[in-house]
């Protein structure tokens, strides 16, 4: 795997994928079970995957997603914090790791402004729709009646349901309007954020898909788990559109993947100033 110190030096054709460790704790510990699935997904769809340590600042966030391509956002057994969308604390929620929402929400400011492309699983897409001003369901058993299984049950680490697919592009990349997922989360999307859509839907009425409909780049967010579902089409065709979405930013020219202004502008050049 690439690392930070090596980006800059390694020049390779296949895309650069950015993936933060899941948590502060495991990234000190080196824990690396979980966190490896992202980085295998990504090798497999014919990526580079490149871990992002949670301990860097945010200049040194901007700067390394600079030389990115495009991002995973992976799962967490964080819990944002609430305070973030307007709620108080729940009691069965758990405490939220602020390296990785700060890297998440730099890692996001980046992508959407250069329209690079992002799959945000699980954790990552509850804070994709919260960085858009989105709101959560804070415990679904809680919170949701009627709701079925979806964080594992009978000593599982994971429930499997389906859902109904409502985007066309989502059908697409599936192949159908319906799909079987595995799901290990107790949080979910409740209102959706800014330039976000609803893209899937377990038959209980739970959010678990959204995309980005709010100007150019692909960013998907799947409530599910695709890096354990190595031989699941849908969690391949995910991965492999993801890198071919960041081959396709990689080949457009810089200029093309400047920052907006405030305004949606792209700042113009100027002679003395460095990038």
């Amino acid at each position: 795997m690439l690392r930070y110190a090596a980006v800059k030096s390694r020049r390779n054709r296949r895309p650069r994928i950015g993936v933060p460790w899941r948590t502060s704790v495991e990234e000190g510990h080196g824990r690396r079970q979980h966190f490896q699935k992202y980085l295998r997904a990504v090798e497999e769809a014919g990526g580079d995957a490149v871990e992002i340590s949670l301990g860097l600042s945010p200049a040194e966030v901007a700067r390394l997603a600079e030389f990115l391509d495009g991002f995973v956002l992976p799962g967490s057994p964080a819990d944002i914090e609430p305070r973030r969308f307007g709620s108080a604390r729940h009691p069965r929620e758990s405490p939220p790791d602020k390296r990785r929402e700060r890297t998440d929400d730099g890692l996001l400011d980046h992508a959407f402004a250069t329209g690079k492309p992002v799959l945000a699983i699980c954790y990552g897409a509850q804070l994709l729709n919260v960085h858009q001003h989105g709101t959560l369901v804070q415990d679904i058993p809680s919170e949701v009646r009627h709701a079925r299984d979806h964080d594992g049950g009978a000593g599982l680490d994971e429930s499997v349901h389906p859902i109904r697919i409502e985007s066309e592009r989502l059908a697409e990349l599936a192949g159908a309007s319906r799909a079987s997922v595995n799901s290990s989360h107790h949080q979910a999307v409740r209102s959706v954020g800014r330039g976000l859509r609803i893209a899937a839907r377990a038959p209980d009425g739970i959010i678990e898909a959204v995309e980005w409909t709010g100007g150019p780049g692909w960013v998907v967010g799947v409530q599910w788990h695709p890096e354990r579902m190595p031989s699941d089409p849908l969690a391949q065709t995910l991965f492999r559109t993801l890198v071919e979405e960041a081959r396709n930013a990689a080949q457009r020219p810089k200029a093309a993947n400047r920052p907006l202004g405030s305004r949606g502008r792209r700042p113009k050049s100027r002679s003395k100033r460095r990038r």
